[in-house]
């Protein structure tokens, strides 16, 4: 532990001056407050600085410690306890005592009234910290939001922007859809077009084919019905219209009598109906056909049929066969021929009427 030693003897030597400026002596100066006391002038002014200067030189150490603090408390943190600082009195540092006289004391006063106002000015800034601190944090919170604020309007326009691309290529997909599925309906009505007006067409070309085969038959059955033939062939004539005979129960032939093999189609002598069709009595089986024109034509002692009443036929068509049904004495075709009044006639006649030749 430090003692209070006298301050040891300065090795340096020091002119004396005097008031006027010049030299008065030359020797070793050691300070002492007999010494130092009466001394005025410049070198009392200086001693004085001196004085001072080590009083304040402590207070400007407490305040500039104090503002360390301060400053280290807005670099780090703002709730660390105060600093307690300790600074030694004056009066007991060893060798200062005897250089403070009542003006040092007069200043070392006014240097504690300054470092009050320095430690007081330190504790405002001190208290100030928190509220700098906040003012930062609150600038840098707003920084932030701010930065969030357009982070967020970023991603906003981003997602509005991906929803505005999606959105036109979704339309602009369906509009290419719409137009495809359009075309494909134009396409199928255009084909559907095409099949119907191959179909009418198909269908005029048939019914005039249609109507062609029809106007030809009209004109076969026309030229048929305008044509006549013999009733049958491979034949012989074996009785006349009205030959006399006691084979007939009224004495005379109503008809021609055409003798063939069993068998010989018969044939219609024009075109014309049926008007009956079967077995008759003493006729055997016949068939009545009624032509165009009116006239009648029986076919008698049949032994077979080969239409039915009502039947349309054809000159030429086979009717039926040659027989000996009925009241008859052998395989013949019994020919009878009456007008459209319903009198009969001669049945030569009638088809030399029609140039054949039986």
């Amino acid at each position: 532990m430090a003692s209070n030693r006298p301050a040891p003897e300065s090795p340096y030597t020091t002119a004396v001056f005097s008031e006027d400026g010049a030299e008065r002596s030359v020797g070793e100066w050691n300070p002492t407050a007999e010494t130092v006391r009466p001394v005025r002038g410049r070198h009392r002014h200086r001693v004085m600085k001196q004085r001072g200067g080590f009083a304040r030189s402590s207070t400007v150490l407490g305040v500039g410690v104090i503002a360390a603090v301060g400053a280290g408390g807005i670099a780090t943190a703002q709730n660390k306890p105060a600093i307690a600082i300790s600074l030694p009195d004056v009066d007991s540092l060893p060798g200062v005592g005897a250089f403070m006289s009542e003006d040092a004391a007069d200043g070392a006063e006014a240097d504690r009234e300054r470092t009050a106002e320095y430690e007081t000015m330190g504790l405002a800034a001190q208290e100030a910290q928190p509220t700098a601190a906040e003012a930062l944090r609150s600038r840098i919170l707003e920084q932030a939001e701010d930065q969030q604020a357009g982070a967020a309007e970023a991603a906003r326009a981003a997602a509005e922007r991906d929803a505005a691309e999606k959105a036109a290529a979704a339309a602009e997909k369906a509009e290419k859809e719409a137009e495809a599925k359009a075309e494909a309906e134009r396409e199928a009505e255009r084909k559907a077009k095409e099949k119907a007006k191959a179909e009418a067409k198909e269908r005029a070309e048939q019914k005039a084919k249609e109507k062609a085969a029809a106007e030809a038959e009209a004109k076969r059955a026309a030229q048929l019905a305008g044509s006549y033939a013999l009733p049958t062939s491979s034949y012989t004539i074996t009785a006349t219209y009205g030959q006399s005979g006691s084979m007939w129960s009224s004495g005379q032939h109503t008809g021609l009598d055409f003798a063939a093999p069993a068998g010989t189609p018969v044939k219609a002598v024009g075109g014309g109906t049926v008007k009956s069709a079967g077995w008759s009595g003493s006729y055997g089986y016949r068939i009545v056909l009624q032509l165009s024109d009116g006239t009648e034509v029986s076919y008698a002692h049949l032994s077979s049929m080969t239409v039915g009443a009502g039947q349309q036929v054809s000159t030429g068509e086979t009717i039926g066969r040659v027989g000996s049904t009925g009241n008859s004495s052998g395989d013949h075709l019994h020919l009878e021929v009456m007008t459209p009044g319903g009198s009969a006639m001669d049945p030569m006649a009638w088809l030399r009427s029609k140039n054949l030749n039986p």
